[in-house]
């Protein structure tokens, strides 16, 4: 892939599991938003916390301070938010817009320089793969304690049991929030 394109195809990912994760969440009341297996495991809410923590540091001034931010409290982020859904889902998508800015800003020639994340180099492109990957395995687990507490009044976000032959047909999920 070029580097034009790296940049609008990594956003269009992140955007995807940002959608995925909105979609769970719009499912879920809030008793289960901050229900959890045991006293050990990760609520949604505790989830939706630490990725909200984790882009903020990240992106903010992502080219010129370490991404591991002194302010940041990595932590605490496991911890039950003592937030409201309208907090919280605020946290949520403020950190998404410092991600949006700071992708908005990238020229492909940042690409190749280097970025710190606790102190480790890395390329641009590399913190954005590892981020990337983070948010994927995140999200995944969110939506799968979603899709369990909703049960069989959940909404499918991709392809439902049985719907294969004609998603086939009129594949309209494939395009993105912006068409």
């Amino acid at each position: 892939m070029s580097s034009p394109t790296l940049v609008p195809s990594i956003l269009g990912e992140y955007r995807r599991y940002r959608r995925l994760a909105e979609l769970a969440l719009e499912q879920l009341d809030d008793e289960q938003l901050h229900a959890r297996t045991d006293a050990d495991a990760n609520s949604v809410a505790i989830l939706v916390q630490h990725l909200a923590g984790n882009l903020r540091s990240r992106f903010s001034d992502f080219l010129t301070s370490d991404g591991e931010k002194p302010w940041r409290d990595r932590d605490g982020e496991f911890e039950p938010p003592d937030l409201t859904r309208e907090e919280l889902l605020a946290a949520w998508s403020s950190a998404w817009d410092v991600v949006e800015q700071s992708l908005g800003a990238l020229t492909p020639t940042d690409l190749e320089a280097t970025v710190t994340i606790r102190g480790k180099a890395l390329t641009v492109t590399e913190a954005l793969h590892r981020s990337v990957a983070h948010v994927a395995y995140h999200v995944g687990q969110l939506v799968l304690l979603a899709r369990q507490a909703r049960g069989s009044a959940w909404a499918s976000l991709s392809i439902p049991r049985g719907g294969s032959a004609a998603y086939a047909r009129q594949p309209t999920r494939e395009r993105g929030p912006d068409g």
